[in-house]
């Protein structure tokens, strides 16, 4: 038997790759519809991803959803609560591009962070290239810690991720993306 993460079924996308069901992955897309058919701030994103969540938590029978059988239970949705219009916008994100500092700072090694900065100027330059609309970069607190080789967070932890904030600013700035990338950094 093979356990799902938290009873959510996998997304699989058009080109065959797959994701885990993210909440927020959903959301986005949701908030991109309703500005696109012109509510600014709608009220109602975090109650049709909820609505969505629960269908594929707890009535969805198959461990993979299709894009589009998950296109057309959203739209279901936002026509059943009157907002068609939102539904015709309606289309989902490329999944997001997901970068671990941690991982990049464990492979340039403890207090090498030139080797982590070249680590990590590589990957953000794959990023234009991808579909996606989304970089999230995760772990920057255990980051820090691993390059500075601090069991406590220090005054120069707090130096190191600002200039790690710079960097990736930097570097998505200097990109040659001409779509709109969000970034998320935790």
């Amino acid at each position: 038997m093979i356990a799902l993460r938290d009873n959510f079924p996998l997304v699989r996308f058009h080109d065959g790759s797959v994701m885990n069901y993210d909440r927020a992955w959903l959301s986005s897309a949701v908030v991109r519809a309703a500005e696109s058919a012109g509510y600014k701030k709608w009220w109602l994103t975090n109650h049709v991803t909820e609505s969505i969540s629960s269908f594929l938590q707890q009535d969805f029978e198959d461990n993979i959803v299709t894009i589009p059988r998950l296109e057309k239970a959203v739209q279901s949705v936002l026509q059943v609560i009157g907002y068609s219009d939102v539904a015709r916008c309606f289309q989902t994100l490329p999944p997001p591009v997901r970068i671990s500092l941690s991982d990049l700072a464990r492979r340039a090694g403890n207090g090498f962070e030139l080797a982590f900065f070249e680590l990590l100027r590589v990957r953000l330059r794959e990023i234009p290239d991808s579909p996606a609309q989304q970089v999230e970069l995760g772990d920057l607190h255990a980051c820090v810690k691993l390059l500075r080789g601090a069991k406590v967070w220090r005054s120069d932890c707090s130096e190191l991720t600002g200039e790690i904030v710079q960097f990736v600013r930097s570097e998505i700035d200097q990109s040659r993306r001409k779509e709109e990338l969000n970034l998320r950094l935790a």
